[in-house]
């Protein structure tokens, strides 16, 4: 696990929010006493949290649970960590609710693994635990009282805009490489129908991957989608997914991918297979492995977010719930918190704003 400098990660968190389009945290008073961990006000409160990630193996959830152990030290709050085994374990993230319940904790921070997961979530909000989603916003909203995350359909425009504007006019013979085929969770859709609207492609229904015309025009000119693949987040998985695509259509020149980790080993299949000139790996995610890819020409552009903010930002909120009553609330125009996001590319395009791989490795994290 790479444990960051507490420092170093703050002045982090504080250079992502000057960067990003993130509002500042806005709070409300008058929070309901039957917040788990105490009520509002007392000083010598014993406040504990539970954080609940997809994975303990993700740098950006490595990264998240980082901001989480900095802002609890800071603040004095009893952090209590658990993880899926790997994403997409709704079990193991269930029990881990189960348990924030028994101990009292006064709330939980977590990245739901899927829909399964969220009867548990309303289970821990009626025993009056304040309940934070980070990065997922679930599918049901009232099964958390808010979600901190990056506007995932806005980082799947970003990059689809600069790949478009990358093509120049070029036919886009697109794979998408998805988390899951067997499960709807709303980081995956948001990404892959923000990437293609992005790009000037009809998505139908923004709710469901996988039910675009197969063929058309984008913003530039024609495009074929040769299919989506599930990769589970993971490096082995995106080359697998890759692998599949290709064996469909060799003349692939367009690769969105769910995440970096997606993404690296997606373009390991395409090197295997000789056909990387002229392909364009676009992501979402901004760790610093990530930005090394796309200094290094694997990915040509990935949106970059924020998690240490979220977990960080998340602690704060549930410290100052309990100390003094007053709750988080969404940003002016959406159903969330958004903590930002940043197009970080070497190739900038004209009219898709962006920073530098340099720009970005000032802020990244993992």
């Amino acid at each position: 696990m790479n444990h960051a400098a507490p420092g170093a990660l703050r002045r982090r968190l504080i250079t992502a929010g000057s960067l990003t389009a993130a509002a500042a945290l806005a709070f409300t008073g008058c929070a309901s006493s039957d917040t788990g961990g105490g009520t509002a006000g007392g000083d010598d409160e014993n406040i504990s949290v539970s954080l609940i990630v997809k994975t303990s193996t993700n740098p950006f959830f490595v990264a998240m649970q980082d901001g989480a152990e900095v802002a609890a030290e800071d603040l004095g709050v009893d952090l209590t960590f658990a993880a899926g085994k790997e994403d997409g374990d709704e079990d193991t993230q269930i029990q881990a609710i189960e348990n924030a319940i028994s101990k009292g904790d006064a709330g939980i921070l977590i990245t739901p693994n899927g829909p399964a997961v969220e009867d548990a979530l309303v289970k821990a909000r009626d025993a009056g635990l304040y309940v934070i989603a980070l990065d997922t916003p679930p599918g049901d909203p009232e099964s958390v009282d808010i979600t901190f995350a990056t506007d995932n359909f806005l980082a799947g425009q970003e990059i689809g805009k600069w790949t478009a504007a990358k093509l120049g006019g070029e036919k886009a013979t697109i794979a998408l490489i998805d988390l899951f085929d067997d499960k709807v969770v709303s980081v995956d859709v948001a990404r892959d129908q923000g990437f293609l609207d992005g790009m000037g492609i009809d998505v139908g229904d923004e709710t469901k991957n996988g039910d675009e015309a197969k063929t058309g025009t984008y913003s530039g000119g024609e495009y074929e989608i040769v299919g989506n693949e599930a990769s589970q987040g993971a490096e082995d998985g995106g080359r697998t997914a890759a692998e599949t695509l290709l064996s469909k259509n060799s003349d692939i020149n367009v690769v969105y991918t769910i995440n970096e980790p997606a993404a690296y080993g997606a373009y390991e299949a395409f090197k295997a297979g000789g056909t990387t000139d002229g392909l364009i790996v676009v992501s979402v995610d901004g760790g610093c492995a990530g930005i090394d890819a796309v200094k290094d020409g694997i990915i040509g552009a990935t949106s970059q977010q924020y998690p240490v903010k979220m977990a960080e930002l998340g602690v704060q909120a549930i410290h100052d719930l309990v100390k003094t009553g007053e709750v988080p609330e969404n940003t002016e125009g959406l159903d969330f918190f958004n903590t930002g996001v940043a197009l970080v590319t070497d190739d900038p395009q004209e009219g898709v704003e962006s920073i530098d791989t340099a720009e970005g490795s000032e802020i990244c994290w993992g």
